[in-house]
């Protein structure tokens, strides 16, 4: 197994160097799910929550986390990245599937930038619909795929 690049010789925590690292266009896709009561499902699917269209204020939250990933995770870079896009797919009666994908032209892959987005789409959800479904779950969030950069392309296998 590789060493963690994130602590030094002595085990001091540290921002990995990219400096030599060759700039390449970075890709990742990360999903997540809600579960919830039916009930709370076609509320979200029907626009019928009085705080408005969940799914479009949960796609400008993780867009927005995206943007802001290294303002969260401390030793992530700060990235400019060039696409971040946030989807929903009514996956069964109680189930809201969340996919996020993220891109950058840089020295360092996006996979945290599209864990966040899933993460805060999916928190954002949960917000908005709370009051009527304090038992909703998030579930599963997960790296799908990566490619770019020098370990190359990660595809999950199940």
């Amino acid at each position: 197994m590789p060493n963690l690049t994130h602590f030094d010789d002595h085990g001091a925590s540290r921002m990995v160097d990219t400096s030599d690292k060759p700039e390449t266009l970075r890709q990742a896709r990360a999903t997540g799910l809600v579960r919830m009561a039916p009930a709370t499902l076609a509320l979200i699917r029907d626009k019928k929550l009085s705080k408005g269209d969940v799914l479009e204020v949960a796609r400008l939250a993780g867009i927005m986390a995206a943007k802001r990933t290294g303002d969260l995770i401390p030793l992530c870079h700060p990235l400019p990245i060039t696409s971040a896009a946030v989807d929903f797919t009514f996956a069964g009666e109680d189930l809201l599937h969340i996919e996020a994908t993220v891109r950058v032209f840089g020295r360092t892959g996006v996979e945290m930038e599209a864990l966040t987005a899933v993460s805060v789409a999916a928190l954002t959800v949960y917000d908005m619909c709370k009051a009527v479904d304090r038992v909703m779950s998030v579930e599963r969030i997960r790296l799908e795929e990566k490619s770019g950069g020098r370990s190359g392309t990660f595809r999950r296998d199940d």
